[in-house]
């Protein structure tokens, strides 16, 4: 997975995450000018987390005033005011915000599902490091509707929003802007031992209007290479709560399932399911947390949205959403994905520790797997799956030192997967990442494997009891100042290494990349950066033939209406099968926000030539992915999912249809209140092929149909009540119709016991 931001598309909500690579500083901050330190005091009487600013314990705490728009301004005094009050009581922290609109109709703050608050609406909040370490923090943000993003974010390895934390939030639209209220139980936090405390802090506004505007509490340079060690030093904490915590939350469910009886379109044979389980989680210290997980329930309430995978050479990857597996999680972030926790398909059990001693933190955890999911069979010009039907143990490790003050750090990684009946999968080696100035980041891994493959010849060739073993590993260098950057990659795995509970779907291969761009500002007109920028690939198996060569020139921007457009062309040589075929495409990602109702228009994908990988040779196609979310409200949300693929090859006399394939997705969601909502998911999945132009047998048609829908209510992301209905459906070439393959309805009801 390619490790350089400045080359990645743009994410709905990478709120923060690029700018942990381009903005801040990192070994040299100390040369700059430190940011203000600020003071937090103990609330003077109750503080109600209701949007409103006048209870008793925010009388006399000093203002923060100071706020700088660092873009597209660079750190410049923003237009619009902003003013924040930090305080705090035996139990929690607060965090309170009046922010100027000089037009309040045009502040965008829907209502919605926790997390979906994305970064062409309005909000703000806290960045929280409690352990003072000027890399890893917490992101408390929140809307004038009061719903939440909470994230972790770390300047190694970026943002991620996977994580959730108990708190609450509370906005209000007034004449002259919105207000808002945060209160972070301190038993959601870890940090150090030591009274007084100090913790950095980052005040952050996120204003869209004609362009979106980030308003932050402190300076962030640009070009250099960190972002959490610009944050404010936070002082005045004292007497915190020294342990404790207690989360208990079990939970019941009942199904009711209808399958067919004997095989797609047969009778629907019905039966029921209740069952329960329980997810723990003791806080024995400020730094530490302890997780066990008994029969837990990792369902997807919401199914993944598809992705179409004709034509596609490797695994596709799927985000983890699974509360046990989220505590740390930016522990799991290395350079090479080692850690892939939806491998873990069905425990029955789990206990993890998670923590931090000095500069050291640790994460590791321990699980059964009763298997039922896939397991990556690598190579080097592509991956297969297989089943993995078998139970097996699982644990996974990780240690990480801080160097210095500059966000360097030494770490080891350790996974082990012990199969039922014979055979396993272990994984160890270090990595590492050196600041050694503002500018420059410097990362590496190396990974050694030792496999002993089941005896289940019948599940994959390979699996016939043989062992294999092997190495991967993979060093970056990133050099990035206010205009020019670069970024080199290079990897190398040989052909023996596997990783059974990471996502590695490519082994036996040598690649270089090599990016560098140039960054324009304007200050005036419809755009407010531009990059240029060029890239070099070369992908080769170990003996030296030819996998992918390319060559790039590209450039990106940003403009009005918070839009991100990024286009380059490619120059490509790729491997099919033993032949290597020249192609050239035109690669895009366009997204604008153009107002309110029409919240979102994002188009992605690639046109021109396109290798026929299943049969070598080379054709013309596209591949085009369209997604809108339209807001006819602030309670209802529309979103639209289109990707079409398709691939036209030479025959005799002209061209032909090889495929073409889709995916068409409708979700709606009407939220009555922050914590209630009701969803409908439809989404069809079709490929259809023309099986005389291919050399193996293949089916000419597969299809696929999934309804649902679902009625929440969430008091906090762990107490919940879930109804919901779901139909899946299949097509059969017998029947040439979509039959039934499932039927379902299900309640769960699970509530947090909180100590």
């Amino acid at each position: 997975m390619r490790r350089n931001p400045k080359s990645m598309g743009r994410g709905l909500h990478r709120t923060l995450n690029a700018l942990a690579f381009t903005w801040a500083c990192g070994a040299a901050a100390a040369a700059q000018d430190a940011p203000p330190t600020l003071t937090i005091q103990r609330a003077a009487g109750p503080i109600a987390v209701d949007g409103e600013l006048s209870d008793a314990g925010w009388q006399g705490v000093p203002p923060v005033e100071k706020w700088y728009e660092t873009n597209p301004g660079d750190n410049v005094e923003p237009a619009v005011r902003n003013t924040g009050y930090l305080a705090y009581d035996d139990a929690f922290f607060y965090a309170g915000f009046r922010f100027q609109d000089p037009s309040p109709k045009r502040i965008r703050s829907p209502l919605g599902d926790r997390d979906n608050v994305p970064s062409y609406t309005d909000y703000g909040g806290v960045i929280l490091d409690t352990r003072n370490t000027g890399k890893t923090a917490i992101l408390f943000l929140a809307n004038a509707h009061g719903i939440q993003y909470d994230a972790v974010t770390d300047d190694a390895t970026g943002e991620d929003s996977s994580p959730d934390f108990y708190w609450d939030a509370a906005g209000r639209v007034t004449p002259g802007g919105w207000t808002l209220e945060i209160r972070i139980p301190f038993s959601s936090l870890r940090y150090s031992k030591q009274d007084p405390q100090t913790w950095r802090i980052m005040l952050y506004r996120n204003y869209p209007r004609d362009f979106r505007t980030q308003i932050f509490s402190t300076t962030l340079p640009r070009g250099n290479n960190c972002f959490i060690c610009r944050s404010n030093v936070l002082v005045g904490l004292a007497g915190l709560p020294s342990a404790g915590g207690i989360v208990a939350a079990p939970y019941v469910s009942g199904t009711r399932t209808a399958l067919p009886v004997d095989g797609l379109g047969t009778p629907l044979d019905t039966s029921l399911d209740a069952t329960g389980g329980l997810d723990l989680k003791w806080r024995p210290g400020q730094s530490a947390a302890i997780d066990a997980t008994l029969n837990p329930d990792f369902s997807q309430i919401e199914s993944d949205v598809a992705q179409i995978n004709t034509n596609e050479r490797f695994a596709l990857f799927f985000p983890e959403k699974r509360p046990f597996f989220l505590e740390g999680i930016e522990l799991f972030a290395t350079p090479l994905q080692a850690v892939y926790t939806r491998t873990i398909t069905d425990p029955g059990w789990g206990l993890r520790g998670t923590g931090k001693v000095g500069r050291l933190a640790y994460t590791g955890f321990v699980a059964q797997d009763d298997g039922g999911g896939s397991v990556i069979l690598p190579g080097p010009n592509s991956s297969d799956l297989a089943d993995q039907e078998f139970r097996s143990w699982v644990g996974v490790g990780r240690l990480r030192r801080e160097i210095g003050g500059g966000g360097s750090f030494v770490s080891v990684l350790g996974t082990d997967r012990e199969i039922d009946g014979g055979g396993h999968n272990r994984v160890f080696g270090p990595d590492f990442q050196w600041r050694p100035s503002s500018k420059d980041t410097i990362t590496g891994q190396l990974l050694y494997s030792w496999s002993l493959t089941p005896n289940r010849p019948e599940l994959a060739d390979e699996w016939d009891g043989r062992s294999l073993s092997g190495h991967d590993g993979q060093a970056w260098w990133n050099h990035s100042t206010p205009r020019l950057d670069w970024y080199a990659q290079y990897t190398d795995a040989s052909d023996g290494f596997r990783a059974d509970t990471g996502f590695i779907p490519q082994v036996g291969y040598r690649d270089a990349y090599a990016e560098s761009g140039y960054t324009f500002r304007p200050t005036t007109g419809p755009v407010r950066r531009l990059r240029t920028y060029l890239i070099y690939q070369r992908t080769e198996e170990r003996d030296g033939d030819l996998i992918l060569r390319q060559y790039s020139p590209g450039f990106g921007l940003d403009g009005k209406w918070s839009s991100f457009v990024r286009i380059r062309y490619a120059f490509d040589r790729v491997r099919a099968g033993s032949a290597v075929l020249p192609r050239q495409q035109l690669l895009y990602t366009i997204f604008v926000s153009p107002s309110q109702k029409v919240s979102r228009i994002e188009l992605e994908g690639s046109v021109g030539q396109e290798v026929d990988f299943d049969n070598a040779r080379t054709g013309h196609g596209a591949n085009v992915i369209l997604r809108t979310t339209l807001r006819p409200t602030d309670h209802l949300e529309l979103q639209f999912n289109d990707n079409r693929r398709w691939l036209d090859v030479d025959v005799e006399g002209g061209s032909s249809r090889l495929f073409t394939a889709k995916v068409d997705r409708l979700r709606a969601t009407y939220n009555f209140t922050a914590r209630t909502f009701v969803r409908g998911i439809v989404q069809y999945v079709e490929t259809v092929r023309d099986p005389t132009l291919y050399v193996d047998e293949v089916e000419p048609k597969e299809a696929s149909f999934g309804a649902s829908a679902l009625f929440a209510y969430k008091l906090n992301w762990q107490t919940v009540l879930f109804v919901g209905y779901g139909d899946n459906r299949t097509f059969l070439e017998e029947t040439d119709r979509l039959e039934r393959e499932d039927r379902q309805f299900f309640v769960k009801l699970s509530y947090a016991f909180q100590r």
